[in-house]
Order: structure tokens, then C-alpha cells, then sequence
């Protein structure tokens, strides 16, 4: 979705944040680094933009009052866009707001990067970004070089490895209304120190497109599968297997996204329908985000989310049944003199 062959580095800052409750402190930098030649530049643009090239997901910056302009990172960046000289001076307050919540006991100490790049391209569209990242791991990287007809090595410590992003995002100068476009990547997202970067860094939501409205409607399947049927209904794993694997034929194979449609092909149940229904609108309550009943099918969203739709039925420790197709060819039983459960599988060919 991000491509960066036509763009170009203007300006970046480099900052030291630490963690205040280990008594850290952060350094700003009184000058722009100086980018003396081509090389470091280029070396730059694929640390900072490659990672952004597989990404999808397009948020926006946000506060919970309702007031953008409350929203730090959101202000500091239309300074830098409705003015670039004041880059360096924005990008200083950028890395304050960043120490100041940086206040979980794990949170690493570490630089952080601010970028302005010209002719980035997200969704067909060249545009000017801001950038801001974060360098937390460091490597010790050893060198080989000729000497004397032979060879010698020296390392160096606490280096970057320019192929690992920590953290970084993309803020995108289109799109201001709604809080701009911008892309992220958090190499430990899912951490509870992690939630400090999209939550109260950048304050994100999530943009309401068609690959979003895809990817949290088949995960909102999935949950009312795995873990409210049973509430309602009893069901087998394979039975619920099945139910993944046709809702997954469904989004495979349809352009468009029915409500109607697909809970009579993928649960052909009126009460299971209503169910899900329900489970839906749940939600949408609780997380504040609307999905329409008809969308247009992501398949980028569906691609995604099939790596996660499980289609295993593990037994114990010693067998795991991989069910793709028809139900109908695996019976379950007891058997009462072993006093243990049974699958029996038909099939026509062992390959």
C-alpha cells in the first residue's frame, strides 16, 4: 500500500527519550542531523519505509473529546505541514510528548526519529509525511575487512539494524479534516507496554474502509463461532470448523458482502442468524465502530484474516485432523469399551 521509489528525505531530527520512571531523562538535538552524503540517506528511507510496504491498515489521529487540535501529535504535525521551518523546533515537542508517556515500567529507552519526506505514495497518491519512529533494540554487528593478505575483524555495540523497525508511523498530509492518514507499525504491538504507542502517543482509530469493515467482520464471526454458540447451541468443533471454512468460501468467493445473504448461506439457521446479529451489533456499540450491512469484499482484509481461521481439530496429543471440505465425511462417536471418543473420516484416495 506504501511505496516510496520517487520519494525523497528532506529533513530528520534525532532525539534520546527515556523512561521517566526509571529515572530517565531525554536529549533533543539543537540541529537537524546533517546528511552529509547520498548513502546514509538511501540507508534511511529503507529503514524508516520499507516495513510500510505490506501494510494495510490506514488509521486516523483522534481525541476522545471530539477536539483534534487536542490531540498533540495532530497539532505538531499540521505545524510542520502548514510550515516546514519549523520542522526541527515541532519535531522537539514531538519527542517530549513521547517521554511524557512513556511511563510503563517495561517501556524501552531509546532515539526517536523524526522525518520529512516529499513524494511518499499511499493508495495511488503522492504526498508529503511526516514520520516518527523509534529505535529501541540495539545489535553488535561484526566486520570483516582486508589487511596484511589476510583478513581482520573488529564489531561495534549497541548498533541499528536498519531490517528492524521497532516502531514508526506514517502521517500522511491528506485527509486533515479527519485526522489525517496514517499508517503504523509497533514490532511488539500486543504488549501491555505496547499499548502506549497507538493509544496514548498517537491516539488512533481505525479508518472504516472496506478492508476494515472485512477483516472486523470476519474476526466478529469467528468470536460468535468459538465462543458464543456454545452459549446457545451444542455444537462439535467440527461443526464449528465447518462454520470458519464456509463463512471463509463465502468471502472468497463473493465481490460484495450481504448481511441477509450470508447468514442464510454460511448459517442457514434463523435463530443463529439472529444470534450473530446481535453479536454484531454488540460490537459496534462497544468498540463506537459502525459496519454497514453491504460492503465491498477486501480481499487483501480476506487473504489477512485466513491465516488466522484455524481449520484444526487437535485430539489429545496425537492427532490433529485438518478439515477443508464436507462435514459430512467425518462422524464422531464413543467407543464404550475404551471409554474414549472416536472420528471416523471417509475418503476416496490417500495421497
Amino acid at each position: 500500500m506504501v511505496s516510496y521509489f520517487e520519494a525523497s528525505l528532506q529533513s530528520i531530527s534525532v532525539h534520546h527519550v527515556g523512561n521517566p520512571l526509571q529515572d530517565e531523562r531525554y536529549a533533543l538535538s539543537d540541529t537537524p542531523l546533517s546528511l552529509k552524503d547520498e548513502i546514509i540517506p538511501g540507508l534511511l528511507m529503507q529503514y524508516f519505509l520499507t516495513p510500510f510496504e505490506k501494510t494495510n491498515e490506514v488509521y486516523h489521529l483522534m481525541h476522545p473529546g471530539g477536539d483534534l487540535e487536542l490531540n498533540e501529535i495532530y497539532h505538531y504535525c499540521t505545524g510542520i505541514f502548514d510550515d516546514d521551518t519549523k520542522f526541527h523546533e515541532l519535531s522537539q515537542q514531538i519527542a517530549k510528548h513521547l517521554y511524557s508517556v512513556s511511563g510503563h515500567p517495561k517501556i524501552k529507552a531509546g532515539e526517536v526519529y523524526i522525518g520529512y519526506f516529499n513524494g511518499v505514495q499511499l493508495e495511488g497518491e503522492q504526498l508529503d509525511v511526516i514520520g516518527i519512529f523509534k529505535s529501541e533494540n540495539k545489535e553488535t554487528f561484526l566486520k570483516v575487512y582486508p589487511q596484511e593478505g589476510g583478513f581482520g575483524m573488529d564489531y561495534e555495540e549497541n548498533a541499528i539494524n536498519i531490517n528492524k523497525l521497532d516502531k514508526g508511523c506514517l502521517i500522511f498530509n491528506t485527509h486533515k479534516i479527519d485526522g489525517y492518514k496514517v499508517v503504523v507499525i509497533d514490532k511488539i504491538n500486543g504488549s501491555n507496554e505496547a499499548v502506549y504507542w497507538k493509544d496514548d502517543f498517537l491516539k488512533l482509530k481505525i479508518r472504516n474502509d472496506n478492508f476494515n469493515q472485512t477483516s472486523n467482520t470476519l474476526s466478529i464471526y469467528k468470536n460468535f463461532v468459538t465462543q458464543k454458540l456454545d452459549d446457545e447451541f451444542e455444537m462439535s468443533k467440527a461443526d464449528k470448523i465447518d462454520l470458519l471454512n464456509r463463512s471463509m468460501k463465502y468471502f472468497k468467493e463473493k465481490d460484495t458482502f450481504e448481511l441477509d445473504e450470508f447468514t442464510g448461506e454460511v448459517l442457514g439457521n434463523k435463530e443463529a442468524a439472529e444470534s450473530f446479529k446481535n453479536y454484531k451489533n454488540q460490537y459496534e456499540q462497544e468498540f463506537e465502530t459502525k459496519i454497514p450491512d453491504t460492503f465491498e469484499i477486501s480481499d487483501n482484509a480476506v487473504k489477512k484474516q485466513a491465516r488466522v481461521y484455524k481449520s484444526v481439530l487437535k485430539l489429545d496429543k496425537n492427532f490433529h485432523i485438518y478439515i477443508h471440505g464436507d462435514k459430512e465425511l467425518i462422524e464422531k462417536g464413543f467407543d464404550d469399551a475404551k471409554a474414549m471418543s472416536f472420528y471416523k473420516v471417509y475418503f476416496k484416495q490417500e495421497e
